[in-house]
């Protein structure tokens, strides 16, 4: 059984519900237990998803646990009987079909310092590669902290993936991810004619207050500068947060910086086509996987 996994960033829970959720085949889904995974969590529920939560230093040895051979698991006299060689069977068959998501969800703060950023997604790797066949990062290259990833991590033989456009080109932001890709995202812009312009997805417009609060360069969220060189509001909608909530969140920051509204229909089509490339790599590398 293989497993894949996910160090994702919290601004990009809802793309990650949306994936875990349309997942056709059988996936067990595993959480590092954290103070951002229970959010995620209900929003899991609410697509009809399930998964198990654990403190970071018990993982391994659960799908350890797991990854052990059903003929462990079944007495060698029993299996003499054609019944339980069929359970024996069926199990060995389930264990094919199946991999092991694990997914582990940063926090938004630290964006506030990229260098941070970096050092906490390298650590989290190097920490997860004991039990991955490959490793998801759920980022956009904000502030470029991906930047030579792959490079300083070769040696752990241990497959990286990236959310890609459709050029192969890591995606920019969480913008760029919601716009369908980086040529999207410079096209909206481009179509601003100089007017400023800030994006808010779902998690952005449930979030700017917690991250205004963040220390660090603050010109993001200062009210005089932003009231200086913005405008408008782009509303990003997507398939998991639509409705009263997003609508209220989206007009409280337009009125609280003085900006007209105009809205925008998200894609979650980056982040589908990145899993399932980091879903399909993994069965590859592993030869009982290949009719997954």
């Amino acid at each position: 059984m293989s497993v894949l996994s996910i160090i994702a960033c919290e601004m990009l829970e809802d793309e990650l519900v949306y994936v875990l959720s349309k997942d056709q085949n059988a996936v067990r889904l595993i959480l590092v237990e954290n103070r951002q995974c229970f959010r995620f969590v209900r929003k899991l529920k609410s697509g009809n998803c399930q998964a198990r939560i654990f403190p970071p230093e018990r993982i391994s040895f659960f799908i350890k646990q797991m990854n052990r051979p059903a003929s462990m698991k079944i007495p060698n006299f029993l299996l003499k009987f054609p019944f339980f060689g069929k359970i024996h069977e069926n199990m060995k068959e389930k264990n094919r079909e199946t991999i092991t998501v694990v997914v582990n969800i940063l926090k938004l703060g630290l964006h506030a310092d990229c260098d941070l950023l970096k050092s906490e997604i390298y650590r989290n790797m190097k920490e997860m590669v004991e039990f991955s066949d490959g490793i998801l990062i759920f980022y956009g290259n904000c502030g470029r902290p991906l930047r030579g990833l792959e490079a300083e991590f070769k040696d752990f033989n241990c497959p990286l993936y990236f959310l890609e456009d459709e050029k192969g080109n890591i995606v920019d932001d969480c913008i760029s991810i919601a716009l369908g890709g980086n040529d999207n995202y410079a096209e909206v812009m481009q179509s601003g004619n100089g007017t400023g312009m800030i994006y808010l997805t779902p998690m952005w417009a449930s979030s700017w207050k917690e991250m205004r609060m963040e220390p660090g360069d603050t010109s993001d969220f200062n009210v005089s500068f932003l009231k200086r060189h913005y405008r408008k509001v782009v509303k990003i909608s997507n398939e998991i947060s639509m409705g009263s909530e997003f609508d209220k969140n989206v007009l409280n920051y337009a009125r609280t910086f003085d900006m007209s509204i105009i809205e925008m229909k998200g894609s979650m089509e980056i982040a589908m086509k990145s899993y399932m490339n980091a879903r399909n790599g993994i069965c590859k590398k592993d030869p009982i996987q290949k009719s997954s």
